[in-house]
Protein backbone atom coordinates (compact mmCIF):
# COMPACT_ATOMS: atom_id res chain seq x y z
CA UNK A 1 0.00 0.00 0.00
CA UNK A 2 1.17 3.40 -1.01
CA UNK A 3 1.46 6.05 1.62
CA UNK A 4 -0.77 8.57 0.03
CA UNK A 5 -3.36 5.22 -0.08
CA UNK A 6 -2.59 4.72 3.62
CA UNK A 7 -2.84 8.70 4.13
CA UNK A 8 -6.58 8.69 2.95
CA UNK A 9 -7.40 5.36 4.64
CA UNK A 10 -6.09 7.07 8.10
CA UNK A 11 -8.03 9.91 7.03
CA UNK A 12 -11.22 8.19 6.79
CA UNK A 13 -10.36 6.07 9.80
CA UNK A 14 -10.42 9.49 11.69
CA UNK A 15 -14.00 10.47 10.70
CA UNK A 16 -15.46 7.05 11.18
CA UNK A 17 -14.42 6.82 14.65
CA UNK A 18 -15.63 10.47 15.77
CA UNK A 19 -18.54 9.86 13.88
CA UNK A 20 -19.37 6.99 15.83
CA UNK A 21 -18.20 8.33 19.17
CA UNK A 22 -21.29 11.00 18.71
CA UNK A 23 -23.75 8.89 17.61
CA UNK A 24 -25.42 7.91 20.89
CA UNK A 25 -25.74 11.41 21.98
CA UNK A 26 -28.97 12.55 19.55
CA UNK A 27 -30.25 9.37 21.21
CA UNK A 28 -30.00 9.77 24.80
CA UNK A 29 -33.46 11.16 24.85
CA UNK A 30 -34.93 8.44 23.61
CA UNK A 31 -33.24 6.20 25.93
CA UNK A 32 -34.03 8.17 29.01
CA UNK A 33 -37.65 7.98 27.46
CA UNK A 34 -37.17 4.72 27.12
CA UNK A 35 -35.91 3.20 30.09
CA UNK A 36 -36.68 6.08 32.49
CA UNK A 37 -33.82 6.80 33.79
CA UNK A 38 -32.06 10.25 35.38
CA UNK A 39 -29.56 13.15 34.13
CA UNK A 40 -27.09 11.97 36.22
CA UNK A 41 -27.03 8.49 35.32
CA UNK A 42 -26.79 10.20 31.41
CA UNK A 43 -24.05 12.07 32.36
CA UNK A 44 -22.41 9.09 33.58
CA UNK A 45 -23.28 7.19 30.63
CA UNK A 46 -21.45 9.68 29.01
CA UNK A 47 -18.26 10.06 31.17
CA UNK A 48 -17.93 6.55 31.24
CA UNK A 49 -16.83 6.52 27.40
CA UNK A 50 -13.76 8.90 28.87
CA UNK A 51 -12.97 6.75 31.58
CA UNK A 52 -12.56 4.12 28.86
CA UNK A 53 -10.75 6.50 26.70
CA UNK A 54 -8.13 7.91 29.48
CA UNK A 55 -7.43 4.55 30.30
CA UNK A 56 -6.75 2.89 27.06
CA UNK A 57 -4.33 6.18 26.33
CA UNK A 58 -2.65 5.57 29.73
CA UNK A 59 -1.48 2.13 28.78
CA UNK A 60 -1.49 1.48 25.22
CA UNK A 61 -1.79 4.83 23.90
CA UNK A 62 2.17 5.14 22.74
CA UNK A 63 1.67 1.56 21.90
CA UNK A 64 2.23 2.15 18.04
CA UNK A 65 5.58 4.26 18.86
CA UNK A 66 7.05 0.49 19.92
CA UNK A 67 5.45 -2.40 17.65
CA UNK A 68 3.67 0.07 14.96
CA UNK A 69 0.70 1.55 14.11
CA UNK A 70 -0.53 -1.05 12.11
CA UNK A 71 -1.20 -3.86 14.66
CA UNK A 72 -2.59 -1.06 17.20
CA UNK A 73 -5.66 -0.04 14.75
CA UNK A 74 -6.91 -3.21 13.85
CA UNK A 75 -7.40 -4.08 17.59
CA UNK A 76 -8.54 -0.70 18.13
CA UNK A 77 -11.23 -1.20 14.90
CA UNK A 78 -12.21 -4.92 16.12
CA UNK A 79 -12.70 -3.37 19.70
CA UNK A 80 -14.81 -0.59 18.10
CA UNK A 81 -16.94 -3.32 16.11
CA UNK A 82 -17.78 -4.95 19.56
CA UNK A 83 -19.04 -1.52 21.11
CA UNK A 84 -21.31 -0.89 18.33
CA UNK A 85 -22.87 -4.37 18.66
CA UNK A 86 -23.26 -4.18 22.23
CA UNK A 87 -24.72 -0.38 21.22
CA UNK A 88 -27.18 -2.55 18.66
CA UNK A 89 -28.50 -5.36 21.37
CA UNK A 90 -28.58 -2.52 24.72
CA UNK A 91 -31.38 -3.81 26.66
CA UNK A 92 -30.82 -1.09 29.27
CA UNK A 93 -28.63 1.96 30.51
CA UNK A 94 -26.27 -1.21 32.00
CA UNK A 95 -26.04 -2.16 28.65
CA UNK A 96 -25.05 1.45 27.77
CA UNK A 97 -22.37 1.72 30.34
CA UNK A 98 -20.34 -0.95 29.15
CA UNK A 99 -20.90 -0.11 25.50
CA UNK A 100 -19.44 3.04 26.07
CA UNK A 101 -16.71 1.69 28.14
CA UNK A 102 -15.84 -0.28 25.06
CA UNK A 103 -16.09 2.66 22.85
CA UNK A 104 -13.69 4.40 25.06
CA UNK A 105 -11.06 1.81 24.79
CA UNK A 106 -11.12 1.38 21.46
CA UNK A 107 -11.52 5.32 20.83
CA UNK A 108 -8.32 5.78 23.05
CA UNK A 109 -6.30 2.95 21.96
CA UNK A 110 -6.62 4.40 17.79
CA UNK A 111 -6.77 8.26 18.61
CA UNK A 112 -2.67 8.71 18.93
CA UNK A 113 -2.15 5.87 16.56
CA UNK A 114 -4.40 8.16 13.96
CA UNK A 115 -2.81 11.12 14.84
CA UNK A 116 0.87 9.87 14.45
CA UNK A 117 0.28 7.92 11.53
CA UNK A 118 -1.63 10.96 9.88
CA UNK A 119 1.78 12.85 10.38
CA UNK A 120 4.10 9.58 9.08
CA UNK A 121 1.99 9.57 5.60
CA UNK A 122 1.28 13.61 4.97
CA UNK A 123 2.64 14.57 1.93
CA UNK A 124 6.45 15.78 1.70
CA UNK A 125 4.82 18.99 0.15
CA UNK A 126 2.17 19.38 2.80
CA UNK A 127 4.11 18.62 5.59
CA UNK A 128 0.87 20.40 8.04
CA UNK A 129 -1.53 18.24 6.38
CA UNK A 130 -1.33 15.46 9.21
CA UNK A 131 -2.03 17.53 11.80
CA UNK A 132 -4.91 19.61 10.41
CA UNK A 133 -6.84 16.59 9.15
CA UNK A 134 -6.73 15.14 12.67
CA UNK A 135 -8.36 18.13 13.97
CA UNK A 136 -10.87 18.70 11.00
CA UNK A 137 -11.51 14.82 10.60
CA UNK A 138 -12.00 14.60 14.25
CA UNK A 139 -14.54 17.58 14.05
CA UNK A 140 -15.96 16.51 10.74
CA UNK A 141 -16.51 13.26 12.29
CA UNK A 142 -18.63 14.44 15.52
CA UNK A 143 -20.92 16.51 12.90
CA UNK A 144 -21.55 13.78 10.90
CA UNK A 145 -22.25 11.27 13.56
CA UNK A 146 -24.44 13.74 15.89
CA UNK A 147 -26.29 14.96 12.46
CA UNK A 148 -27.00 12.15 10.87
CA UNK A 149 -28.45 9.93 13.61
CA UNK A 150 -30.18 13.24 14.46
CA UNK A 151 -32.02 13.03 11.27
CA UNK A 152 -32.62 9.45 11.31
CA UNK A 153 -34.27 10.49 15.19
CA UNK A 154 -36.93 12.58 13.31
CA UNK A 155 -37.95 9.13 10.87
CA UNK A 156 -38.21 6.69 13.67
CA UNK A 157 -38.25 6.39 17.09
CA UNK A 158 -35.74 3.03 16.72
CA UNK A 159 -32.46 4.94 15.03
CA UNK A 160 -30.27 2.77 16.98
CA UNK A 161 -31.37 0.32 15.43
CA UNK A 162 -30.27 1.16 12.26
CA UNK A 163 -27.27 3.01 13.29
CA UNK A 164 -25.30 0.58 14.79
CA UNK A 165 -25.48 -2.42 12.45
CA UNK A 166 -23.73 0.23 9.66
CA UNK A 167 -21.19 1.31 12.26
CA UNK A 168 -20.04 -2.37 13.10
CA UNK A 169 -19.68 -3.69 9.62
CA UNK A 170 -17.82 -0.92 8.78
CA UNK A 171 -15.45 -0.61 11.37
CA UNK A 172 -14.95 -5.18 10.46
CA UNK A 173 -13.69 -3.31 7.20
CA UNK A 174 -11.66 -0.71 8.60
CA UNK A 175 -9.66 -3.62 10.38
CA UNK A 176 -9.56 -5.50 7.66
CA UNK A 177 -8.39 -2.94 5.35
CA UNK A 178 -5.63 -1.70 8.33
CA UNK A 179 -3.89 -5.37 7.70
CA UNK A 180 -2.37 -4.07 4.38
CA UNK A 181 -0.78 -0.52 6.22
CA UNK A 182 2.77 -0.19 5.44
CA UNK A 183 4.60 -0.29 8.80
CA UNK A 184 7.27 2.95 10.14
CA UNK A 185 10.41 2.21 11.65
CA UNK A 186 9.24 1.86 15.34
CA UNK A 187 11.58 1.64 18.58
CA UNK A 188 11.98 -2.07 19.66
CA UNK A 189 11.22 -2.70 23.85
CA UNK A 190 9.78 -5.25 25.84
CA UNK A 191 6.16 -5.92 25.47
CA UNK A 192 5.66 -4.67 29.75
CA UNK A 193 7.82 -1.73 28.90
CA UNK A 194 5.23 -0.61 26.08
CA UNK A 195 1.93 -0.58 28.16
CA UNK A 196 3.19 0.91 31.13
CA UNK A 197 1.94 4.31 31.62
CA UNK A 198 4.81 6.95 30.89
CA UNK A 199 3.84 10.25 29.61
CA UNK A 200 6.56 12.36 29.53
CA UNK A 201 6.91 15.47 26.88
CA UNK A 202 10.13 16.47 25.09
CA UNK A 203 12.06 19.36 26.39
CA UNK A 204 11.15 21.10 23.38
CA UNK A 205 7.44 20.86 23.04
CA UNK A 206 7.13 21.41 27.04
CA UNK A 207 6.23 25.32 26.33
CA UNK A 208 4.07 25.07 23.53
CA UNK A 209 1.91 22.23 25.41
CA UNK A 210 1.63 24.32 29.02
CA UNK A 211 0.39 27.39 26.38
CA UNK A 212 -2.21 25.49 24.83
CA UNK A 213 -3.56 23.82 28.66
CA UNK A 214 -6.19 27.01 29.02
CA UNK A 215 -7.48 26.55 25.39
CA UNK A 216 -7.63 22.77 25.56
CA UNK A 217 -9.72 23.03 28.61
CA UNK A 218 -12.37 25.74 27.53
CA UNK A 219 -12.61 23.76 24.05
CA UNK A 220 -12.93 20.22 25.17
CA UNK A 221 -15.46 21.14 28.14
CA UNK A 222 -17.56 23.05 25.68
CA UNK A 223 -18.13 20.11 23.05
CA UNK A 224 -18.86 17.99 26.37
CA UNK A 225 -21.64 20.39 27.40
CA UNK A 226 -23.10 19.64 24.11
CA UNK A 227 -22.44 15.93 23.42
CA UNK A 228 -24.37 15.16 27.08
CA UNK A 229 -26.54 18.25 27.93
CA UNK A 230 -27.43 20.12 24.89
CA UNK A 231 -30.10 17.62 23.20
CA UNK A 232 -31.53 18.02 26.48
CA UNK A 233 -31.01 21.41 26.90
CA UNK A 234 -32.72 22.30 23.88
CA UNK A 235 -35.52 20.60 24.23
CA UNK A 236 -36.79 21.45 27.73
CA UNK A 237 -35.29 25.05 27.68
CA UNK A 238 -35.23 26.11 24.52
CA UNK A 239 -38.21 24.47 23.78
CA UNK A 240 -37.56 22.22 20.82
CA UNK A 241 -39.34 19.49 20.66
CA UNK A 242 -38.66 17.83 17.43
CA UNK A 243 -36.73 14.25 17.72
CA UNK A 244 -33.71 15.67 15.39
CA UNK A 245 -33.01 19.12 17.40
CA UNK A 246 -30.34 18.18 19.68
CA UNK A 247 -28.37 16.27 16.40
CA UNK A 248 -28.61 19.15 14.98
CA UNK A 249 -27.78 21.54 17.41
CA UNK A 250 -24.76 19.29 17.88
CA UNK A 251 -23.85 19.44 14.23
CA UNK A 252 -23.66 23.13 14.05
CA UNK A 253 -21.53 23.10 16.62
CA UNK A 254 -18.82 20.51 14.70
CA UNK A 255 -19.33 22.07 11.46
CA UNK A 256 -18.02 25.02 12.85
CA UNK A 257 -14.98 23.12 14.76
CA UNK A 258 -14.46 21.99 11.06
CA UNK A 259 -14.89 25.43 9.05
CA UNK A 260 -12.25 26.47 12.47
CA UNK A 261 -9.77 23.92 11.49
CA UNK A 262 -9.31 24.53 8.07
CA UNK A 263 -9.93 28.32 8.39
CA UNK A 264 -6.52 28.39 10.83
CA UNK A 265 -4.29 26.52 8.00
CA UNK A 266 -4.28 30.19 6.65
CA UNK A 267 -3.14 31.59 10.17
CA UNK A 268 -0.18 31.00 11.99
CA UNK A 269 -0.75 28.86 15.05
CA UNK A 270 -0.40 31.52 17.38
CA UNK A 271 -2.43 33.97 15.49
CA UNK A 272 -5.18 30.80 14.76
CA UNK A 273 -4.99 30.47 18.49
CA UNK A 274 -5.67 34.03 19.57
CA UNK A 275 -8.86 34.62 17.48
CA UNK A 276 -10.26 31.00 18.57
CA UNK A 277 -10.06 31.85 22.09
CA UNK A 278 -11.69 35.09 21.33
CA UNK A 279 -14.87 33.88 19.60
CA UNK A 280 -14.93 31.35 22.19
CA UNK A 281 -15.09 33.89 24.76
CA UNK A 282 -17.73 35.62 22.72
CA UNK A 283 -19.59 32.83 21.48
CA UNK A 284 -19.95 31.90 25.01
CA UNK A 285 -21.06 34.86 25.89
CA UNK A 286 -23.55 34.95 23.46
CA UNK A 287 -25.40 31.54 23.98
CA UNK A 288 -25.37 32.78 28.27
CA UNK A 289 -27.73 35.55 26.77
CA UNK A 290 -29.51 33.08 24.41
CA UNK A 291 -30.56 31.27 27.28
CA UNK A 292 -31.72 34.71 28.82
CA UNK A 293 -34.27 35.53 25.83
CA UNK A 294 -34.97 31.93 25.11
CA UNK A 295 -34.02 32.38 21.26
CA UNK A 296 -32.70 29.55 19.12
CA UNK A 297 -31.18 31.77 16.32
CA UNK A 298 -28.51 33.33 19.13
CA UNK A 299 -28.37 29.96 20.57
CA UNK A 300 -27.10 28.67 17.08
CA UNK A 301 -24.72 31.83 16.39
CA UNK A 302 -23.14 31.28 20.01
CA UNK A 303 -23.03 27.54 18.96
CA UNK A 304 -21.14 28.52 16.07
CA UNK A 305 -18.18 31.11 17.18
CA UNK A 306 -18.12 28.60 20.00
CA UNK A 307 -17.22 25.99 17.25
CA UNK A 308 -15.03 28.09 15.15
CA UNK A 309 -12.89 28.78 18.01
CA UNK A 310 -12.47 25.35 18.76
CA UNK A 311 -11.21 24.49 15.60
CA UNK A 312 -9.31 27.12 15.51
CA UNK A 313 -7.43 26.33 18.87
CA UNK A 314 -7.12 23.03 18.62
CA UNK A 315 -5.79 23.14 14.98
CA UNK A 316 -3.64 25.51 16.41
CA UNK A 317 -2.28 23.40 19.49
CA UNK A 318 -1.69 20.48 17.76
CA UNK A 319 0.66 22.34 14.72
CA UNK A 320 2.55 23.99 17.52
CA UNK A 321 3.37 21.22 19.19
CA UNK A 322 3.72 18.61 16.58
CA UNK A 323 5.97 20.85 14.57
CA UNK A 324 8.64 21.06 18.41
CA UNK A 325 8.05 17.13 18.49
CA UNK A 326 10.44 14.17 16.79
CA UNK A 327 8.69 11.48 14.78
CA UNK A 328 9.57 8.92 17.18
CA UNK A 329 7.58 10.65 20.20
CA UNK A 330 4.56 12.10 18.21
CA UNK A 331 2.39 9.21 19.91
CA UNK A 332 3.43 9.62 23.26
CA UNK A 333 3.02 13.55 22.86
CA UNK A 334 -0.67 13.08 21.27
CA UNK A 335 -1.24 10.59 24.09
CA UNK A 336 -0.43 13.60 26.42
CA UNK A 337 -2.82 16.03 24.77
CA UNK A 338 -5.62 13.77 24.51
CA UNK A 339 -5.62 13.09 28.09
CA UNK A 340 -5.89 16.70 28.93
CA UNK A 341 -8.35 16.80 26.31
CA UNK A 342 -10.51 14.17 27.55
CA UNK A 343 -10.43 15.21 31.15
CA UNK A 344 -11.24 18.50 30.35
CA UNK A 345 -14.33 17.23 28.53
CA UNK A 346 -15.78 14.48 31.26
CA UNK A 347 -15.14 16.18 34.79
CA UNK A 348 -16.79 19.64 34.48
CA UNK A 349 -19.87 17.20 32.22
CA UNK A 350 -19.88 14.71 35.41
CA UNK A 351 -19.80 17.53 37.81
CA UNK A 352 -22.87 19.10 35.80
CA UNK A 353 -24.79 16.39 36.18
CA UNK A 354 -24.56 15.87 39.91
CA UNK A 355 -25.69 19.32 40.21
CA UNK A 356 -28.19 19.52 37.55
CA UNK A 357 -31.12 17.61 39.71
CA UNK A 358 -30.50 20.22 42.60
CA UNK A 359 -30.01 23.63 40.49
CA UNK A 360 -32.07 22.47 37.42
CA UNK A 361 -30.51 22.24 34.00
CA UNK A 362 -30.87 25.93 32.99
CA UNK A 363 -29.13 27.30 36.14
CA UNK A 364 -26.40 24.38 35.36
CA UNK A 365 -26.04 25.05 31.70
CA UNK A 366 -25.39 28.78 32.52
CA UNK A 367 -22.66 27.87 34.93
CA UNK A 368 -21.54 25.52 32.61
CA UNK A 369 -20.61 28.36 30.07
CA UNK A 370 -19.59 31.21 32.14
CA UNK A 371 -16.98 28.18 33.24
CA UNK A 372 -15.90 28.09 29.38
CA UNK A 373 -16.09 31.83 28.84
CA UNK A 374 -13.67 32.68 31.71
CA UNK A 375 -10.93 30.03 30.53
CA UNK A 376 -11.39 31.40 26.88
CA UNK A 377 -10.90 34.85 28.09
CA UNK A 378 -7.53 33.34 29.87
CA UNK A 379 -6.48 31.49 26.88
CA UNK A 380 -7.17 34.73 24.62
CA UNK A 381 -4.75 36.87 27.42
CA UNK A 382 -2.19 34.46 27.97
CA UNK A 383 -1.96 34.09 23.94
CA UNK A 384 -1.71 37.72 23.54
CA UNK A 385 0.67 38.82 26.27
CA UNK A 386 2.86 35.59 26.34
CA UNK A 387 4.01 34.79 22.73
CA UNK A 388 6.40 31.96 22.44
CA UNK A 389 8.79 31.64 19.83
CA UNK A 390 8.23 28.50 18.02
CA UNK A 391 10.59 26.28 15.68
CA UNK A 392 9.54 25.17 12.03
CA UNK A 393 11.12 21.93 12.33
CA UNK A 394 10.64 18.97 14.40
CA UNK A 395 13.92 17.90 16.17
CA UNK A 396 15.47 14.78 14.93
Amino acid sequence: MSPKTAFAILAVATVALMATASAPSPIYPIYQERWHFSTTLLTVIFTVYVAGLLGALLTVGSLSDHIGRRPVLVAAFLVAATSTALFWTANGPAALITARLAQGVASGTAMSALAAGLLDFAPRARPHLGATLTAVGTSLGMATGAGAVGLLSQWTPRPDFYVFPVLTLMFLGLAAVSCLLPQARVRRVPAWAAVRPRLRLETHARPQFWASVPSTIAGWAATGLFLALVPSLVREELHLKFASAGGLTIAVLYIAVTVGGIWSTHRSARGAVILGAALMTGGAATLALSLEMDSIQEFAAGSFAVGLGIGLTFNGNLRSIGNVTAPARRSQTFTIIYILSYASLSIPTLAAGIVAPSWGLEVTSHAFIGFVGTLSAGALACAVLFPLTRKSNSPT
